[in-house]
């Protein structure tokens, strides 16, 4: 039936954004305060790793998300030992959102008040504090950027669907597009906008709540 095949889909889908959203955050997150505290003018200025580091990132994003998942194909042979399926699609998702969400959360970090790291450098507080002094002042900033990197992640499942990793994706495309069924095609994107719609709502609401309370 039509709406079985649509929840398994939906599960499907929810299942990649959930572990490459988790993913994303665990090695992202690092990574843009990396690429931060890195920069020249910054508490651990080192000027050539950053550059270098910049330069892989963006090297990496660059790369188109379907082209992506080809060159993707034997990593996630080798790690799982299949290249098809929602856990090889949580693999290249989670690789191709890790240096977006890095950018994304040094963008955010770079939101902090100079001020606020320089009175806390004069308090002598140590480096590993000023971060989670950081981190804590550019929170609502960081769940923004994190929410932004979900709805992305969201669109790429869709894009992955065409290369066999099941979701919502792979049913607009092969049952709804080459079966030449519009109407399963419809509901599949109204359920990808409306879970964009619920996602970002909430997003929004838990950033509005943090800046009223810091």
């Amino acid at each position: 039936m039509m709406i079985d095949l649509l929840l398994e889909g939906t599960l499907d889908t929810l299942i990649m954004v959930f572990f490459s959203s988790l993913f994303a955050l665990f090695f992202g997150l690092p990574l843009g305060v990396f690429l931060f505290i890195t920069q020249k003018d910054s508490i651990l200025p080192m000027p050539l790793v950053n550059k270098i580091l910049g330069l892989m990132v963006n090297i990496t994003r660059s790369f188109p998300f379907i082209i992506l998942i080809v060159l993707l194909l034997p990593l996630s042979r080798l790690l799982i030992g299949t290249s098809i399926g929602v856990n090889a699609a949580i693999i290249s998702l989670s690789v191709a959102t890790i240096p977006f969400i890095a950018r994304l959360f040094e963008g955010a970090l770079s939101e902090i008040d100079k001020g606020l790291i320089e009175a806390s450098i004069s308090l002598g507080a140590n480096k590993f504090n000023i971060i989670i002094m950081i981190i804590t002042e550019t929170l609502p900033s960081l769940i923004h950027a994190f929410i932004i990197a979900i709805i992305n992640i969201i669109g790429y499942s869709a894009m992955a669907g065409a290369l066999g990793a099941g979701g919502l994706g792979d049913i607009a495309i092969r049952v709804g597009y080459q079966s030449n069924q519009p109407d399963v095609l419809f509901y599949t994107v109204i359920i990808i906008i409306i879970m964009v719609q619920i996602i970002q709502t909430l997003g929004d609401h838990i950033v509005k709540k943090l800046k009223s309370h810091l």
